[in-house]
């Protein structure tokens, strides 16, 4: 099982939906939410996730492509 941990921009459409919760069932993997910013305007997570690595990427792809800023963080800042 692998682990990654993330920081996700929410755009504003995106705010109210349930993106992490959708994500998870979806590719099968595990959230954790390890720090989170949530205003009308914006919404920032960061979340470790474990799952399968084919996953992982999927899940990645997907929430790039419905709009979800999605950045790697090295295991240094967060662990």
């Amino acid at each position: 099982m692998a682990k990654e941990m993330v920081h996700l921009v929410f755009p504003q459409r995106l705010i109210k939906k349930p993106i992490i919760y959708t994500v998870a069932k979806k590719f099968n993997i595990i959230p954790n939410i390890r720090r989170a910013n949530v205003t009308e305007t914006v919404g920032e997570v960061i979340l470790e996730l474990s799952g399968l690595k084919n996953n992982l990427d999927k899940a990645k792809r997907y929430l790039e492509k419905i709009g979800v800023k999605f950045e790697p963080i090295t295991k240094d800042i967060v662990e």
